[in-house]
């Protein structure tokens, strides 16, 4: 079974293509998904990684949590899917 993970602290240059060849050190990735500002394409600073199985996940946590990555130190979880709707909430208000 797979495992999301919340993915934040993002520089607004990272991109897809920085997250999944970052977390391929730990496993398979089996979706990106970097969220970007409507307007302006721009990244928010934060995304989700879903990693193929619950021990790869766990082992990107160990590994990449508070790593550095753009100049900035990532900060990684399990989704908390209350914010992510507030998240996109508070995006649909401001846009």
């Amino acid at each position: 079974m797979s495992m999301k993970l919340y993915v934040g602290n993002l520089s607004f240059d990272t991109t897809s293509n920085d997250l999944q060849t970052l977390f391929a050190q730990a496993g398979t990735v089996e979706n990106v998904s970097l969220i970007e500002d409507r307007e302006t394409g721009r990244s928010r600073g934060f995304g989700f990684v879903e990693m193929q199985t619950k021990e790869e996940g766990a082992a990107a946590v160990a590994k990449f949590n508070g790593t550095e990555l753009g100049g900035r130190a990532l900060k990684l979880t399990k989704p908390n899917h209350a914010k992510i709707a507030a998240a996109a909430t508070a995006a649909r208000v401001t846009n």
